[in-house]
Parts: structure tokens; C-alpha cells; sequence
């Protein structure tokens, strides 16, 4: 299983909610205020109630009887509006809290390191972003607002009952115990049950999303039983997670169903032994048994949003928990002195123990074109990712103008140095959009500059042709763009960011070679003056470069311009003469 993103403590939890309690202070006063008002307007019923029953049984006057009924609509009409206005409040507030929270998420996510990204893999970061987010949001828009709505009823309803004599205390108190023992045992075990029942739909996600996106290696492997016995002992992990939150539930609710129900056995047999005694009035009995009768609907709201509350305190901790992912650098706030960059000594292991780089030493002069070659595995695209500041080594340094690549702020590091993948995203939305990603104020940016980066990487012609041209709709639902224009797009970007290093990993690997090869000519143009580390197995990119380096094992094993590592006759010469065959 790969390691999972982590989970917010309760300590960060509570300091989070304090400040969002803080920060909407006025809006959540105003909501208690509204939902405290509605609770009291219907409060007033069991009171009038209790006078409207002893005036019917006593033989009170028509007019004291009209006029009691007519007070007890006022009131109901009055809760009605009252409730109408807080619950509108409180989904408003809903919304505000649930946007805030999305855009706190969103930010954190943006500044994950990409090798904790890569270790968690997809699946968890895609179950907080997705179901995480809908379950919090279910529980914001109505767990939250209903459980506000419920307390504050709750309170008011005992203070009412209170109220009506001291006595109603007995039976209130008798359910007590059976609550609070009922509750407590319940939220000691839930946490931890909710935590694993989601971190199993992480699980499943992973395995879907590597069996989907690897499909063709299952079925050329014949993998597909065991990716199947792979889901399976997932979904049965699933399965027990969520039995165990289930039986939490099957005891929790049944035990507190008898808790408050014990109040109202307790008011009617006290109240009517009372009454008998002479202590009380049939009114006084009445008013107190609605006050208790009226009582179970909030506690009983109280305990089963209680459940979904819980299952979003869940979601909420693992969606803060991405904060919690320690930063894989520490700005030293030192400015690069130049643009050469140098590995010393560079070691380097995905995993403890099992090394990818043995000591790699390398340095490149501002403007140098290297090409990076060797067989696939050797560390080729390890080294782009430490040029480009995506990891630090994990022995030796890597530099930038003399300062540490992790050393300077991730923004910086940007500007100077872009690495380039054959992994290429298009994003929802046009084409412009999806250019204008690379720029710092895109607002401004005239039409003239964004196509003269498309005549860069040989891409005007296409986007030209398409249905409204910049303004065309790509990504998901929109234009479908081939793998090729998708690079198109992605080098483009680069050209637009305009760094004066830049590392390209294959990155124009998904281009028939021919065409390829005229991109990267012209490519040539747009980069001149900058430094270029171009890893890549078509060897003209060697050919073209100022020097090759020859990655074998893990360690730089040739390094030299292409006609002196072919008059060496070494590992460089043979890849030549085979390429060339």
C-alpha cells in the first residue's frame, strides 16, 4: 500500500475551527440569534397550551379561550418566519465556510512536494478532492445548520421546562447517564472508524485509476486476474471498514432512543404523583409534558446529524491534513549569483537504501546545450528532476548560481528553471486560457505575443485551423487535441515562461520523429543564449548538443561533445553506430 497523505490531529482541527468561528463571529451570532428567536416563539405554544387546557377542563369563557388560540397561531406563524430566515442564514454560512475551505484545500494541494504527490499516488489526493469535499459539504450545508438549529431548540426547550417548576429537573436528569455513557462510547471509537473506512476508498481509487491508466499492460501481461483479486481485497477491506461504522451505529442509536424517553415516562409518572399531591396544577403538568415531548425532536436531530458530523470532522481532518505535509525545502532567501549550475557529489534514492545516483558530479556553463543519453532505468530523468529543484538529493549538492536548488523559493526557482515532461495536461477551458497559464499577469497579454510562441514550437498552423482559433474550447467536454498538440501547448508554455534553464525529459517524445526534428530546430531558435538539458533517445539531440553526458548505472559514465565521445569509440560511439544502422 503506498504511504497516504496525512490526517489532521484534533489539535489542528479545533484551531481551525476557532478561526473560522473568529473570522465569521458576526454572521454566527446572527444565526444563533434568529434560530434562539424561533425556538422561543415555539415555546410559547406548550405554555398557552397548558393555560388552554385548564380553561377548557375549568370552565373558563370562550373569549379567554379564542384569545389563547389566537396568541398560539401568532407564535407558530411567527416561528415559521423566524426559522424560515435562519435556516437561510445558516446555508448562506454554509456556503461562505465550504467555498473558504475548498480554496484553503486547493492552495495546499498546489504546494505538495511531487515526490509526496508520487509516493501517496493518485488515489488518496483524488478521494480528499472529491469525496472528501461532497461529504464536507453535505455536512456544512445541513449537518452543520440542522445541529445549530437542534442545540439551540434543545437549550431553550429545557430552560422552558425549567421554568414551569423545578420538579421537571428529576425526570430530565434520569436520561442522562444513559446519553452521556451512549455518546461517549460512541465518538471514542468513531474517529478512528470513519479514518479507516475512508482511507479504503482511497485504496480502491489507486487500484482503479493504476488498473485503468495501465490497461494495455494488464491485458498484453495477462495481469488482469490479479489486478481483479487486487480490487477485490479492497473492496473487502472497504466492506469491514464500513460494518465496523455500522454496528457503531447499531448500538449508539437504539441506546439513546431509550435515553430520551426516559424523560417523558419520568415527567408524566413524578408530574401525576405530584399533581395528586396537590403540588402542581393539571396546566403546570400539561405545559411540562409538551416541554419534555417537545424536547426528544432536538435531541433526537442532536445525535443523528451527530453521525454525519463525525463522518465530516473525518473529511475535514484528512482535507487539513494535506497541510500537515512537511515542505521539501527551506528558503534561505540567498539570490543565485549566476546561472551555472553544478551536481556535487549528488546521491540520490527514491526509496531507503536502494540508491539511483552514485556520486554524480556535473557542471553545466549559462547557455550550454546538454544531452543527457543511456539506457532507460540508468537516472537520466532522476538528474532533470534534481536540475529543475522537483527533489533534493539526498547526499551532495545541487546549485544554481552557487545557492542550493530547494534553497530558493519554489516561484523563483520556476522563473529560472522549467522542466518539461512528455506528460502533458490540457486544461479545461481555451486555448488562450491554457497558454496564458505560464504567464504572471495573463490579463494583460496581447494575442501577438501568444502566437508567436505557437510560431515557436511550430503550432501556429493547427491552432489556426481550429474551430475559433485561441478561442477554441480544449480539455475535457471541449476540442479533443492530440497527444502531439497537446506538447505543442505544453512547449509554448515554456517559450511564454520564458526560463533561462530549461530541462526537457522526452519531452517531444509523442512527435512523429520527423516532425519532431523540425521542433526542435526551431525550438533551437527561441532558446538561444539559455541553457538546455535535454534528455531524450533520439541521439540527433546528442548530435546537436554542445556536450553529451552518458548515464549508465546510475553515474555519469562519458561526458564529452559528440565527435570526441565518437572518436572514443566508448558506450557513446557504440549508441551512435546503432542508431545510425
Amino acid at each position: 500500500m503506498r504511504d497516504a497523505l496525512p490526517i489532521a490531529g484534533t489539535g489542528l482541527l479545533r484551531s481551525y475551527l476557532r478561526q473560522v468561528a473568529r473570522d465569521h463571529r458576526r454572521a454566527l451570532v446572527g444565526i444563533v440569534v434568529l434560530h434562539g428567536a424561533a425556538a422561543a416563539a415555539g415555546l410559547v405554544v406548550p405554555w398557552l397550551v397548558g393555560d388552554l387546557v385548564a380553561a377548557a377542563t375549568g370552565g373558563g369563557e370562550n373569549a379567554t379561550i379564542d384569545r389563547l388560540a389566537a396568541v398560539i397561531a401568532a407564535c407558530l406563524i411567527a416561528q415559521t418566519i423566524l426559522t424560515r430566515y435562519a435556516r437561510l442564514r445558516s446555508a448562506v454560512f454554509g456556503e461562505v465556510v465550504l467555498a473558504r475551505l475548498r480554496e484553503d484545500f486547493v492552495d495546499e494541494a498546489l504546494t505538495l512536494p511531487i515526490g509526496v504527490v508520487e509516493s501517496a499516488g493518485t488515489g488518496d489526493l483524488l478521494t480528499r478532492t472529491s469525496r472528501d469535499v461532497d461529504t464536507l459539504g453535505w455536512s456544512v450545508r445541513f449537518a452543520v445548520p440542522e445541529t445549530v438549529v437542534a442545540l439551540v431548540t434543545a437549550v431553550c426547550t429545557i430552560v422552558a421546562a425549567l421554568l414551569v417548576g423545578g420538579w421537571v429537573a428529576v425526570p430530565l436528569v434520569l436520561g442522562v447517564p444513559v446519553l452521556w455513557l451512549a455518546t461517549r462510547w460512541y465518538l471514542k471509537r468513531a474517529r478512528d472508524g470513519y479514518i479507516r473506512e475512508h482511507a479504503s476508498y482511497s485504496q480502491i481509487n489507486a487500484t482503479l485509476a493504476e488498473t485503468v491508466e495501465g490497461a494495455r499492460t494488464v491485458e498484453a501481461l495477462g495481469l488482469g486476474d490479479q489486478r481483479r483479486e487486487r480490487i477485490d481485497a479492497d473492496i473487502a477491506e472497504s466492506y469491514a471498514a464500513e460494518s465496523y461504522t455500522r454496528r457503531l451505529r447499531t448500538v449508539f442509536f437504539p441506546a439513546v432512543e431509550i435515553g430520551y424517553l426516559i424523560p417523558v415516562a419520568g415527567t408524566l409518572l413524578f408530574g401525576g404523583w405530584l399533581m395528586a399531591e396537590g403540588s402542581i396544577t393539571l396546566a403546570e403538568l400539561t405545559a411540562a409534558v409538551l416541554y419534555v415531548r417537545f424536547l426528544i425532536d432536538p435531541v433526537d436531530r442532536l445525535l443523528n446529524w451527530m453521525d454525519t458530523l463525525q463522518v465530516g470532522a473525518t473529511s475535514l481532518a484528512r482535507l487539513l491534513g494535506v497541510a500537515e505535509v512537511p515542505d521539501d525545502r527551506v528558503a534561505s532567501g540567498r539570490t543565485p549569483a549566476g546561472e551555472e549550475i553544478e551536481l556535487d557529489a549528488v546521491r540520490f534514492s527514491y526509496v531507503e537504501g536502494r540508491e539511483v545516483l552514485h556520486g554524480v558530479d556535473l557542471e553545466l556553463t549559462a547557455g550550454e546545450r546538454l544531452a543527457v543519453v543511456g539506457p532507460s532505468g540508468a537516472g537520466k530523468s532522476t538528474i532533470g528532476r534534481l536540475i529543475a529543484g522537483i527533489q533534493g538529493p539526498t547526499r551532495g549538492a545541487v546549485t544554481l548560481g552557487g545557492v542550493g536548488v530547494t534553497e530558493l523559493e519554489l516561484d523563483d526557482l520556476r522563473r529560472r528553471v522549467a522542466l518539461l515532461t512528455q506528460e502533458h495536461h490540457v486544461f479545461v477551458g481555451t486555448v488562450r486560457d491554457n497558454l496564458q497559464l505560464a504567464l504572471e499577469s495573463p490579463g494583460g497579454t496581447d494575442d501577438d505575443r501568444l502566437w508567436a510562441a505557437l510560431d515557436a514550437v511550430d503550432a501556429r498552423e493547427w491552432v489556426g485551423h481550429l474551430p475559433h482559433g485561441l478561442d477554441t474550447m480544449v480539455g475535457s467536454g471541449g476540442h479533443r487535441l492530440t497527444d502531439a498538440q497537446a506538447q505543442h501547448l505544453a512547449l509554448a508554455r515554456v517559450v511564454l515562461t520564458d526560463p533561462h534553464t530549461l530541462v526537457l525529459d522526452e519531452a517531444t517524445s509523442l512527435i512523429d520523429p520527423r516532425a519532431a526534428r523540425a521542433l526542435e530546430r526551431s525550438l533551437s531558435a527561441v532558446l538561444e543564449g539559455r541553457t538546455v538539458v535535454a534528455i531524450a533517445h533520439r541521439l540527433y539531440t546528442a548530435h546537436d548538443a554542445d556536450r553529451v553526458a552518458v548515464v549508465e548505472d546510475g553515474e555519469i559514465s562519458e561526458l564529452g561533445s559528440h565527435d570526441e565521445l565518437v572518436a572514443r569509440g566508448g558506450s557513446y560511439a557504440a549508441l551512435w553506430k546503432s542508431w545510425q544502422s
